[in-house]
C-alpha cells in the first residue's frame, strides 16, 4: 500500500509509484499511433469513414457506467478486507485481555497467544500464496509449525489448537464457564474474520463483467480515431491517448483493487498488520515488542 504525503499539483504529474501509466503506457502508446496512423491515411492516402462524435459519445457514456459499477464493487472488496484485517487485529487483542483475565499461569497465556500470532502469519501465508514458516517457526517452535503447515488449511488449523488449549483448560479446571464463554466468542468472531477473507479471495468479480468490459473498451477506443478525424484535427491523437489512459487505467485500478491480498503497491499491507498483532501479544506478555513496519520507498507491504 502507497503511504505518503499527498503531492503538489506539479508533483502529481509526474509521480510514477502506485500510479498505473507503466503498466498501460503500451497500450495508450498504440492508440495514439493507431489515432495518427488513421489522420495520415485520411489526408495523404485514402477517404476513411468517419463516425460522429455524438455517436462515440453516447458509447463513452455507457462504458464508462461500466466501468464506475466494476470500479465500485472492487473498491468494495478492498475496504471489506481491510475492514476483515481490522477485526483480526481487535479480536487478538482481546484475547490477549480474556487471557489476562481469566488465566493464571503465565505458560497458558503464552502459549495460546503464541499460537494466535502463528494464526495471523498463516492466515497471510494462505490469502498471498507464501510461506512463512520463518515467521511462526520463533513463536510456537519447529515441530508445531510444521504440524499446522502440513494441515490443507494451516490457519483453521491454529485455530482449532487455540480452541483445543480451551478446552483442556475447562478439563483441568483452569479457568471459569464465563472465561470459556468470553474466549470461545472471540474465537468465533476470528473464525468470521477469516472465513471473510477467503471469500474474497476465492470469488472473484464475475468475468463476464470483465470481458464485456475489457471487450468494450478496446472496441470504443479502436473506433475513436475515426470520430476524432473531423472534431480535432492533428490532435486527434493527444485526445485518443487522454481517453485511452482514462478507460484502459480504470480498468487497470479495478484488476488490482479486485484481489487485496496481493503484494502489489496497491496492495493491503498484511505484513504490516501482522507487525501490529505481534507487538500487542508482545506487550500483553510484557515481552519485548518489535518494530512496527515503516513504508520503504513509501510502500508499505
Amino acid at each position: 500500500m502507497i503511504v505518503r504525503d499527498h503531492p503538489s499539483s506539479l508533483q502529481l504529474l509526474f509521480v510514477m509509484q502506485g500510479s498505473i501509466i507503466p503498466k498501460i503506457l503500451g497500450k495508450i502508446l498504440g492508440i495514439g499511433f493507431l489515432s495518427l496512423a488513421v489522420l495520415l491515411v485520411d489526408f495523404y492516402v485514402i477517404p476513411l469513414p468517419h463516425i460522429s462524435i455524438a455517436a462515440m459519445g453516447i458509447f463513452g457514456v455507457a462504458l464508462s457506467l461500466f466501468l464506475g459499477f466494476r470500479n465500485n464493487a472492487a473498491y468494495d472488496r478492498w475496504w471489506e478486507a481491510r475492514k476483515l484485517w481490522g477485526s483480526l487485529i481487535a479480536d487478538v487483542r482481546t484475547l490477549g485481555r480474556h487471557v489476562s483475565i481469566f488465566l493464571r499461569k503465565d505458560a497458558d497465556r503464552a502459549q495460546f497467544l503464541t499460537c494466535a500470532v502463528a494464526f495471523v502469519h498463516l492466515h497471510r501465508g494462505f490469502l498471498r500464496g507464501t510461506d512463512v514458516r520463518s515467521d511462526i517457526v520463533s513463536w510456537i517452535g519447529e515441530e508445531k509449525a510444521a504440524a499446522l503447515i502440513a494441515a490443507k488449511n494451516p490457519a483453521d488449523a491454529a485455530l482449532r489448537s487455540m480452541a483445543d488449549q480451551v478446552g483442556t483448560w475447562a478439563v483441568q479446571e483452569e479457568i471459569s464457564g464465563f472465561g470459556q464463554l468470553a474466549i470461545t466468542q472471540t474465537l468465533s468472531s476470528v473464525a468470521l474474520a477469516q472465513a471473510g477473507c477467503e471469500r474474497i479471495l476465492t470469488t472473484p468479480l464475475p468475468f463476464v463483467y470483465s470481458l464485456l468490459i475489457r471487450r468494450t473498451t478496446y472496441l470504443y477506443c479502436l473506433l475513436l480515431p475515426f470520430a476524432l478525424i473531423d472534431a480535432t484535427g492533428w490532435f486527434a491523437p493527444v485526445f485518443a491517448a487522454v481517453v485511452a489512459y482514462v478507460f484502459f487505467g480504470l480498468q487497470t485500478v479495478t484488476n488490482e483493487l479486485e484481489l487485496p491480498f496481493r503484494n502489489v503497491q496497491n496492495g493491503l499491507p498484511l505484513d504490516a498488520m501482522c507487525r501490529v498483532i505481534e507487538i500487542s501479544v508482545c506487550e500483553a506478555l510484557d515481552r519485548p515488542a518489535p518494530e512496527a513496519l515503516t513504508p520503504v520507498n513509501y510502500v508499505l507491504t
